[in-house]
């Protein structure tokens, strides 16, 4: 497993005033921060990395850890630190850009874009739903009836939101 940590950055607008031959000038700087960003990928996981790149930045972004407006990694600098092909994190990010999750801006990188609740909502209902056929093919296969089924998922539930 492969663990690195790629940087995002933020700037910081700081301002100075200089005094001169008795002017005083107005001296905007830039400072760049690093913000990390934790991708971990592995490559005996069975699951291709683009998606393991792109489930790892979905889960930051809506656990907050990657709030609106924050920098990605480019795409050449998240493959060198992953030591991964570039056609990797391109896959990634347009997947990402294409379910709402970042933006890009060309010449200037890709960054988080708002959480939309209905599109997180949906993807989860998404999963749930191929969770749950897989549940159901397991339950058929061992004659599990959907009563059963059902109440075994209200217990699981109830005991997950205690």
């Amino acid at each position: 497993m492969l663990d690195k940590q790629c940087q995002s950055v933020y700037i910081e607008y700081i301002q100075y005033s200089i005094i001169v031959n008795k002017c005083t000038y107005l001296l905007l700087c830039l400072r760049v921060k690093e913000k990390s960003m934790d991708i971990i990928i592995s490559n005996s996981s069975g699951i291709p990395l683009y998606e393991q790149i792109e489930e790892q930045i979905k889960s930051q972004i809506m656990t907050g850890e990657l709030v609106e407006g924050d920098a990605l990694p480019s795409m050449r600098v998240l493959a060198k630190d992953l030591k991964i092909s570039i056609i990797t994190t391109k896959r990634a990010y347009e997947d990402l850009e294409r379910d709402g999750f970042i933006y890009s801006v060309t010449g200037r990188g890709s960054f988080v874009k708002g959480i939309n609740s209905d599109i997180v909502k949906e993807n989860m209902m998404f999963a749930i739903q191929e969770l749950l056929e897989s549940a159901v093919d397991k339950a058929i296969l061992g004659k599990v009836t959907v009563d059963e089924l059902q109440e075994m998922l209200k217990l699981l539930y109830e005991e997950k939101s205690l």
